[in-house]
């Protein structure tokens, strides 16, 4: 499986309640895309999220994302960390 970040805009002002519903959101259904979210990080000055997943495919992740009703606007494979 590869990795992923994606990044949502437009989000100034989330609050962690928020973020972590969103979170959940996407963990509820992530089974059906065979995708594992890792974790999610918010900065609400700038109004962007960064979400680490785990996926068979890009296409994988922004569906969920998606159906769970908060579409990224970016997203990168992630081919190397330590």
């Amino acid at each position: 499986m590869a990795k992923f970040l994606d990044m949502h805009r437009g989000m100034a002002g989330i609050t962690g309640d928020q973020l972590k519903r969103a979170h959940s959101a996407d963990v509820e259904i992530q089974d059906e895309e065979g995708v594992t979210f890792e974790h999610a990080w918010a900065d609400p000055e700038e109004g962007v999220i960064y979400c680490l997943s785990e996926a068979p495919t890009a296409d994988a992740v922004l569906r969920i994302h998606e159906r769970a009703g908060h579409p990224a606007d970016e997203i990168h494979h992630v081919p190397l960390s330590i």
